[in-house]
């Protein structure tokens, strides 16, 4: 038995590496990684995680051969038609997190769509981090204050932040064998564990999760106190 994260982000990173290694075309390797998508937020429900975050798509994958753009930006439409009514059902909400502005009209529609259609769910609340930078979120939560006349503090800006209505995550995973944020929750990640997996992507199966779970409980949390500080505490747990 272990405790069980309450929020858990994950760098989905690995898809175009496991399409190539395998002569297909990248878009195949984000296909897959839909379908590793898929699989992880049920087994996130199951294990009791309560909220999870993914990067699917950051502000600088525009940089990227505008066929992949393309076809990643087709992706999420499909998966907006296929995915988030089996999502409702399994009372997941939806929330996208990002710079919505210099998407296309029709997919500002459908991330809006979704929205509305999982909003009374409360099983798990998935955020899918799309157009989106660390970066990006400081500046604009600083801009709002601004904007608004309000000071800028620590906590006025984490009450601006695109991701206000979830707590910061105790976990980040990130596949696919790199060690490093890639401009991912940066204001969030502040006491965060990291956990880096040599995966891809799309064989971050189960097993996998789990094993980052486990290592999770294996952390001790002090937030900068000492660990005769940390009283114990009851934790959530799973068998």
């Amino acid at each position: 038995m272990f405790a069980v994260p309450h929020h858990v982000a994950i760098v989905m990173d690995g898809n175009g590496r496991w399409a190539i290694r395998r002569f297909l075309p990248r878009a195949a390797g984000h296909k897959k990684g839909m379908d590793a998508l898929r699989a992880c937020v049920r087994r996130c429900g199951e294990r009791g995680v309560k909220v999870l975050t993914v990067f699917a798509f950051s502000s600088e994958n525009w940089n990227r051969p505008a066929e992949e753009v393309s076809s990643l930006m087709a992706l999420l439409m499909h998966a907006l038609a296929r995915e988030v009514p089996l999502l409702s059902e399994e009372g997941v909400r939806v929330h996208f997190v990002g710079d919505r502005t210099a998407l296309p009209e029709m997919v500002r529609n459908g991330l809006a769509n979704a929205e509305r259609a999982t909003a009374a769910n409360t099983r798990l609340i998935c955020n899918v981090c799309f157009n989106y930078g660390g970066r990006w979120d400081i500046a604009q939560a600083a801009a709002k204050l601004a904007a608004a006349g309000e000071p800028i503090t620590e906590s006025s800006l984490a009450g601006a932040m695109a991701l206000a209505h979830v707590p910061d995550p105790d976990l980040i995973i990130r596949t696919g064998g790199e060690r490093r944020l890639s401009n991912f929750l940066l204001w969030q990640s502040a006491y965060t564990e990291l956990y880096f997996s040599d995966k891809l992507w799309p064989d971050f199966d189960a097993a996998a999760l789990d094993e980052a779970l486990a290592d999770y409980a294996t952390r001790e949390r002090r937030f900068g106190k000492t660990t005769e500080q940390v009283a114990p505490r009851a934790k959530r747990l799973v068998a």
